[in-house]
């Protein structure tokens, strides 16, 4: 069993889909960056492109074409989140702890950023954000701990990861502008189609937490670990 402050040994899990797409493109562009484009500006990148999906969304109330700062934002967003380590492995320039620690904690500002700001336009009710975001920091919460436990940090789930989800949620947005009134129409009492879509994945990310948890208590418990 991996120690966490062995973080070199971490096993990543990453079996994307767009992965054999992803990973060429940013080879190529961690070869291509200049002297001045750092690991840290990329994160610092990463941050600002959060912050324009959060007030393209917020804007969103005002006209739908905000969407459009939003989608580039998620753009952003992956330039700085996927390149920031792929350029400090290609330089050689890894701080495995530093990295660890400041790239998940900017993890944590992104989600909530993200998830809050769509939470505050007009197509989802903030309170139904909220909750999906818990259910979305609990799973966070169980790969820490995973990768803390037994050193295998999970990136992906099934083929979807960060990637699959920033490209389905332009693709959203995108939909949504094509045809703003469908999505503003309550289908269930007074609730939106995304306020239901919301509410199930609220419900399925917390109940995913609770029998992963328990199924992986129980194979420690096996292992007499």
């Amino acid at each position: 069993m991996a120690e966490m402050s062995d973080i070199k040994k971490h096993t990543r899990v990453n079996k994307m889909l767009l992965g054999p797409l992803e990973r060429p493109a940013l080879q190529w562009m961690a070869a291509h960056s200049p002297a001045w484009v750092t690991p840290d500006v990329l994160t610092a990148l990463g941050v600002v492109g959060s912050l324009m999906c959060f007030a393209g969304y917020w804007l969103s109330g005002g006209s739908r074409w905000w969407l459009l700062l939003a989608c580039a934002g998620f753009f952003v967003n992956w330039v700085g989140d996927s390149l920031d380590g792929t350029l400090a492995r290609y330089r050689k320039i890894e701080r495995p702890k530093f990295g660890f620690y400041i790239d998940h904690t900017v993890d944590a500002i992104t989600e909530f950023l993200t998830i809050i700001g769509i939470g505050m336009s007009p197509y989802l009710r903030l309170d139904i954000a909220a909750f999906a975001m818990i259910g979305y920091l609990l799973m966070s919460t169980h790969v820490y701990i995973r990768t803390a436990v037994d050193g295998v940090f999970k990136i992906s789930f099934g083929t979807v990861g960060p990637t699959e989800m920033r490209v389905i949620i332009v693709l959203v947005n995108i939909a949504i502008m094509a045809a703003e009134g469908w999505f503003l129409t309550p289908i269930a009492g007074s609730l939106l189609p995304f306020d239901i879509i919301g509410i199930v994945l609220a419900v399925a990310l917390s109940g995913v937490f609770l029998v992963t948890s328990m199924q992986y208590a129980s194979k420690l418990i096996k292992a007499g670990e």
